[in-house]
């Protein structure tokens, strides 16, 4: 897969290596939800980005909507927890967000899924990860993105005007949802007309969590 991808000035060099987790900044959402950020955690990420966008099996999909059959606006990829994973950063990220979460988790980290967002036209609606334990249970979700800057929009479940949170993920960036955040809060990546580059989000979750 042919993709063009402006490098981040905080971004160089091929080794994918991870920051300190000290700069990790909780912000609570309301109803015993809260993001974690941490910009920049995973350095070389564009290297990293292009290995992956030319090395995992991408997968399209086409899901039914209304009375038609409609493509999903981005490229899918998922790795369970017994499967190998694409590259050995990912491993690696796996394992420090499950050590770094363990008191609070009380399970690690365990499956891996990948969105390739190609172009702004590429985007995923509202929605909470409620297949699962998700929807009854407080759990987590680890996205580190890769690529070009892309909004992550979170908004209490079913609306709530005036209460959208608005993140700008890429170039190695890492945001966790935590607490109640999959049943209580929704997220989405909007489209957009700005021009923007390729981003890959990469999602880490317990066992169960979908």
């Amino acid at each position: 897969m042919s993709v063009y991808l402006q490098a981040s000035l905080f971004g160089q060099g091929d080794d994918a290596r991870l920051g300190p987790t000290r700069g990790m900044r909780r912000s609570a959402l309301g109803e015993g939800a809260w993001i974690d950020l941490l910009p920049g955690w995973l350095r070389g990420a564009d290297a990293l980005f292009a290995r992956l966008a030319g090395e995992v099996p991408w997968r399209a999909e086409r899901r039914q909507m209304y009375d038609r059959v409609v493509d999903v606006p981005r490229l899918l990829a998922y790795y369970g927890a017994d499967d190998d994973l694409p590259d050995a950063a990912l491993a690696t990220a796996r394992e420090a967000l499950s050590a770094h979460y363990a008191s609070e988790l009380r399970e690690p980290f365990r499956t891996v899924g990948l969105c390739f967002y190609r172009d702004g036209r590429d985007s995923v609606a509202w929605h909470g990860d409620r297949i699962g334990r998700g929807a009854t249970e407080d759990t987590m979700v680890a996205i580190v993105s890769l690529g070009a800057p892309r909004d992550l929009l979170l908004r209490p479940r079913g609306g709530g005007a005036g209460r959208t949170v608005r993140r700008r993920l890429g170039h190695g960036d890492l945001l966790v949802m935590g607490g109640s955040c999959q049943r209580t809060w929704e997220h989405a990546v909007p489209k957009t007309a700005r021009p923007t580059g390729p981003r890959i989000s990469v999602q880490f979750r317990p066992q169960g969590v979908a």
